[in-house]
């Protein structure tokens, strides 16, 4: 049984002290992490966790925000039990609802069933949100779709519901690979395939709309595959990065040809639309 590390961390102001903190920590390689009213529970390997996981951190060092953290050793824990104590459903737009296997239903136009485990994407997040509305805002009636860094798959299975007739949905770490598969079966979709890996993993094919929602760093990295993966006219939708990172997320898709159709912004977190 893995061993893992606890870090429960104090934030004070809770946000957006939180939302950048879990964007740091998850970069850093922490695997889950469950929210609480003073902060956040953030987990990590043992074998991952070496003496120096904090020292990129910056938020711990900001002026703004008074972070600190106590630190312990378990076993693997339920973390089924772990995030129930924390999830409640949520409602985007007033057109599709996000809820566990155990809230009751929903009447809105689309409703979605996530059971997240250890992985990203219960649509709380501001970045898997807005991502969300962009779905909702835009026509996916019989186009292909490759979803990077899928989490849950939230966002292909949305997609999917909106009309889309193929997806690949591609995320590097396992324990999103396989609950992205439980989800896809218990939303009962039938054409999203997905993949361990990374951005080496996109199929040759060619989609109409590409979602990356990963951070900045990754995005600038892979842009290049991102147009190779696209049809003429196709859509990007780009999230996981502050306001601040815009700019230069921009100018990188302008100068391979992108055209910067608008974005959303949510608490300093944007989500981008470029077509090509």
């Amino acid at each position: 049984m893995a061993i893992y590390i606890e870090y429960h961390f104090t934030v004070s102001p809770l946000q957006p002290g939180t939302e950048i903190l879990i964007a740091q920590l998850g970069y850093a390689g922490f695997e889950s992490f469950v929210e609480d009213q003073t902060g956040v529970l953030a987990y990590i390997q043992k074998e991952e966790c070496g003496p120096a996981i904090l020292e990129d951190i910056q938020v711990l060092g900001s002026p703004e925000f008074e972070i600190t953290f106590q630190r312990k050793e378990i076993a693997q824990i339920n973390w089924n039990a772990a995030w129930e104590q924390n999830f409640d459903p949520i409602v985007v737009d007033d057109t599709c609802a996000v809820r566990a296997p155990f809230h009751a239903p929903y009447n809105c136009a689309y409703e979605i069933i996530i059971e997240p485990k250890m992985s990203f994407g219960t649509g709380h997040h501001e970045t898997t949100f807005m991502m969300m509305q962009h779905i909702l805002e835009n026509d996916f009636q019989g186009k292909t779709v490759l979803d990077m860094g899928c989490g849950t798959a939230v966002l292909a299975i949305l997609a999917e519901k909106r009309g889309a007739t193929k997806l690949d949905a591609i995320d590097i770490d396992p324990w999103c690979v396989e609950n992205s598969q439980e989800n896809i079966s218990r939303n009962k979709c039938s054409f999203i395939t997905v993949s361990l890996g990374d951005a080496t993993k996109i199929p040759k094919d060619k989609y109409h709309t590409v979602i990356a929602n990963i951070n900045r760093n990754i995005l600038l990295n892979d842009m290049v595959v991102y147009k190779e993966s696209l049809l003429a006219g196709g859509t990007l939708f780009l999230s996981g990065f502050y306001t601040q990172d815009l700019p230069i997320i921009k100018q990188a898709c302008s100068k391979l040809g992108f055209t910067f159709v608008g974005n959303k912004e949510r608490n300093n977190w944007v989500g981008a639309k470029f077509t090509l």
